[in-house]
């Protein structure tokens, strides 16, 4: 019996892509001695989305999707997908086609090898614009050096999981998954593999420099205390500066020379009280994610599936 190999695919905005990722996706296969199924998760789209997957799906049995009620997020929606797939090993990866289906052969070759995860680093786009390489490496070297997880530049959302990695994963329920730590924390036998990213086929990229940060500050507070051990150092550094400032002090007023004047009392607390502001919101978002997590409320709402007709 041919195994089984469970394909996951978040889509926010992506009708003119649908169709193309599936096709290519089928055309992978048809030279493999696999079986395969895709699982479409429509992440709240605005467009006709979610039409197209239903479309798609009617002419084939395995096609199936998941209706987000709104949009969660594309970890989220990765996550829905790996809750719902149950193949032998299981792939995810984008809808736009920069993720190629052509790879697909040589991850399962790995994981028939023997590894058990299987992920792709993108090699740096030349034809991106250098603001837009320059956010991606600085995502990296940040996140590596604020948490205690380390991720090669580049490392993609396209990856292979042994059902046995999926099976773990279905036990997280972290409000915000950050799943290319998560991947990296698990352990397991891993094998990385090189890519060169093809261009999109239609829409614009969904990860602007704003969502990119804010990834970073998710995996970052997702993994380590680091930004809470650096307020207290950088507390300790600021706190010796103003003891040595003392002597100058003691000094201007036994020889009266000491500067009357507002403007650097004012810097001096305007410094230090966006310092304290800071740190302040560095622990805000610590308490806020303990805060979200402990409401248990469900991290994904699915308003209509056809996985259930499996």
């Amino acid at each position: 019996m041919n195994k089984l190999v469970s394909i996951v695919i978040p889509a926010y905005n992506e009708a003119d892509n649908i169709f193309v990722i599936a096709e290519s996706i089928k055309k992978v296969f048809s030279s493999i001695n696999y079986n395969y199924e895709i699982i479409l998760v429509d992440d709240g789209s605005a467009d006709h989305t979610l039409e197209k997957i239903k479309d798609y799906a009617s002419t084939a049995n395995n096609i199936f999707f998941l209706e987000f009620s709104k949009n969660f997020g594309h970890q989220l929606a990765v996550k829905a997908g790996m809750d719902h797939a149950f193949g032998d090993c299981v792939i995810s990866m984008d809808c736009d086609m920069q993720h190629p289906p052509e790879l697909i052969p040589d991850m399962i070759a790995k994981w028939e090898a023997g590894y058990e995860v299987v992920y792709t680093i993108r090699e740096e786009d030349k034809n991106l614009s250098k603001g837009k390489r320059s956010s991606s490496s600085l995502f990296y070297k940040v996140l590596n050096w604020l948490s205690d997880i380390d991720l090669e530049p580049g490392a993609a959302d396209f990856r292979l999981l042994d059902q046995k990695v999926v099976n773990v994963f279905r036990n997280f329920h972290e409000n915000e998954p950050f799943l290319r730590g998560l991947v990296k924390w698990l352990g397991f036998k891993q094998f990385a593999i090189r890519y060169h990213p093809a261009a999109r086929f239609s829409g614009n990229s969904k990860y602007t420099l704003k969502k990119m940060m804010r990834l970073a500050l998710h995996g970052v507070t997702s993994f380590s205390i680091k930004p809470l051990y650096s307020a207290v150092y950088l507390g300790f550094i600021l706190s010796f500066a103003s003891v040595l400032y003392i002597p100058y002090i003691i000094y201007a007023f036994v020889n009266h020379v000491e500067v009357s004047g507002w403007a650097s009392v004012i810097m001096t607390i305007v410094f230090f009280g966006g310092l304290q502001l800071i740190i302040l919101g560095i622990i805000g978002i610590y308490v806020g994610k303990m805060f979200m997590q402990t409401k248990n409320r469900p991290n994904y709402i699915i308003r209509s599936s056809n996985i259930q007709q499996k």
